[in-house]
């Protein structure tokens, strides 16, 4: 979720922001399993992926995604309570509270308003959160919801014994058994022509469902908060399969670059929000001492990591 910092990290085992395996300091782990994020961080930039995966390199906590946790946390929230009182001023009103549970359980996100003494900023960045929950009533009606699942961990093994795993944000069964996926998301709707990313990620949820349930998913539903926007998408089981060959062939990339070291970066304009240019040369910094042991790359393992977009 580029809205959570919490979901893809218990997800994942670690990930950005995360106390664990630091490069000469344990023994690394290598890679055991996939997540959306993860699959994202590698297709991007396998440096990327190493930096978070492997060397579980610390990053800054960043306003937007952890507006995105707290407006998560409310929506989940809400629904604990009778459909009735389902409401928008019962929803932003939860913001305060849900808001002091991140910093309980995340303390280092008030480093993003150390420089805040008065605390002005502060108060724009909960209102903000506060619009993005009022704004969620005018797509979806949550006093005629009632989720099966909120926030559900999800894990299902493929016959290749990879393990894929995420974090679900809303799941509605109807009563016929059909199944809708539901994500929220804190930023706007990509153009069209960048929109696939964003399925992709729901396009795995749908696999790990099939794959858990032998239930294709009637629906994938995004919920764009920052935009107003929902989009939907209707898989079929050869989107699925097409999936999880996709996801078999980056996991081949993953495996030869964990074995070999050989993790390559890839400057995109999302450079400019890395939070580990000191660590990689296109931008003259250096790698950690690689924390696993390596075998000499076989020919043609310079071509990892060369994964698309479907």
């Amino acid at each position: 979720m580029e809205t959570s910092i919490e979901g893809e990290e218990r997800a994942d085992g670690g990930g950005p922001g995360t106390v664990g395996v630091r490069a000469g300091t344990a023994t690394a782990i290598p890679p055991a399993s996939l997540s959306p994020s993860r699959a994202s961080d590698f297709m991007q930039c396998p440096l990327l992926y190493r930096f978070r995966v492997i060397d579980r390199l610390p990053e800054k906590p960043s306003e937007a995604a952890t507006r995105g946790t707290l407006v998560h946390a409310v929506l989940e929230r809400l629904f604990d309570a009778p459909a009735a009182d389902r409401t928008a001023p019962r929803a932003k009103s939860l913001v305060p509270g849900q808001w002091d549970r991140l910093r309980e359980t995340r303390p280092e996100v008030m480093e993003l308003f150390a420089d805040d003494p008065e605390g002005e900023r502060l108060a724009r960045w909960l209102a903000e959160a506060e619009r993005l929950v009022e704004r969620w009533f005018s797509l979806e009606d949550p006093s005629r919801l009632e989720p099966a699942e909120r926030e559900l961990f999800v894990e299902a093994e493929l016959d290749s014994g990879l393990r894929l795993r995420g974090i679900i944000d809303r799941v509605d069964v109807a009563p016929t058994g059909e199944v809708r996926i539901v994500d929220y998301k804190t930023g706007k709707a990509p153009r069209p022509e960048y929109a696939e990313g964003a399925l992709f990620q729901m396009k795995f949820y749908a696999l790990v469902v099939w794959r858990l349930k032998k239930v294709v998913p009637r629906r994938l539903q995004l919920v764009y908060l920052g935009s107003g926007d929902v989009v939907t998408y209707d898989p079929v089981l050869a989107d699925l399969e097409r999936v999880e060959r996709k996801l078999l062939a980056l996991w081949d990339a993953i495996r030869l670059a964990t074995e070999t070291g050989v993790w390559r970066p890839r400057p995109t304009k999302l450079c400019g929000w890395c939070d580990h240019q000191a660590h990689c040369p296109e931008f003259g910094g250096t790698p950690p001492p690689y924390p696993l042991p390596v075998r000499a790359p076989e020919s043609g393992g310079a071509q990892q990591g060369r994964m698309g977009p479907d």
